[in-house]
Order: C-alpha cells, then structure tokens, then sequence
C-alpha cells in the first residue's frame, strides 16, 4: 500500500479565513486598540469568549481570543492570536496556546506531533467558537461616551 502526502486544501483554507473574517468583523464592531469585549457563552455568566485588540493598523488588526470559565484555575484555557487581513478580507490564527506560525502542511509524524492539516484545523476551530459566540452569546461591551 502506498501512503500519499497530505496536500493542502487551499480552498478550504481559504473559505474558513473568509467566514472568521466576516464573523470577527461582526463581533468586533468598531473596537479600537486596547479595548475589550466579554461575550457570556452561558446564562450563568462563568463562560465567556474574551475579545481583545492587541493592534489596530489600516491594513491588519491583531485579535486575541480566548474564553475564560469556572475552571480556569485547574485547566489552561483556549487562548490564540489572530490576524485580520482587511485588504482581503481574511482573518487567520497565528499563534495557539503560546505556539506560533503553522505551516500548511505537517509531515507525520513529527516532534511537535502536528496533525497534516494543524493551520486548517485550528481556523474551524476558531470558526466553530465563534460562530457559537455569534449564535448563543451575550456581548459584555458597553461603548465608551464621548
């Protein structure tokens, strides 16, 4: 039996960076540098996905994402940077859990033990978040006055 490479899904890449864009966009609003937004995951409050601009140029905005929760102090919670990239309209996930720069594609196995497709995979997961957030969430974010 002959095993193939993995080859990676370029399209599919690229339709998840879009949907993330559109979804960040949409949850994000009109924030600025320094500025942050809890959105609860639950009626209870002790779930929330945690929204914070690192940096605001024209071209790129840097987002950190992560979700806070009742277990916080035994688990380290889901924490990744991602890069909006407005010119295309794309946002991708740069670093995660204090890992940075995914290739497309892994050889397996390796020593970091890297799924073949670990940059796709990571982007739906980051879809999957937000649109959770989007679907089920409560924005924590009250708007500075002028």
């Amino acid at each position: 039996m002959v095993k193939t490479a993995y080859v990676t899904d370029l399209k599919s890449l690229q339709g998840e960076c879009s949907a993330n864009y559109l979804r960040l966009i949409r949850l994000v609003g009109d924030m600025e540098q320094g500025q942050s937004r809890d959105i609860r995951l639950s009626e209870e409050g002790s779930n929330a996905l945690h929204l914070y601009i690192q940096e605001n140029a024209p071209y790129t905005t840097m987002i950190q994402v992560s979700q806070t929760g009742p277990l916080d102090h035994v688990v380290e919670s889901p924490k990744m940077r991602v890069h909006l990239y407005h010119d295309v309209r794309m946002a991708e996930v740069t670093d995660f859990q204090r890992e940075r720069h995914f290739h497309g594609r892994y050889r397996y196995p390796n020593p970091r033990m890297h799924q073949p497709d670990e940059k796709l995979q990571l982007n739906r997961f980051l879809g999957e978040w937000l649109a959770h957030g989007l679907a089920h969430g409560r924005s924590e974010y009250v708007p500075e006055m002028p």
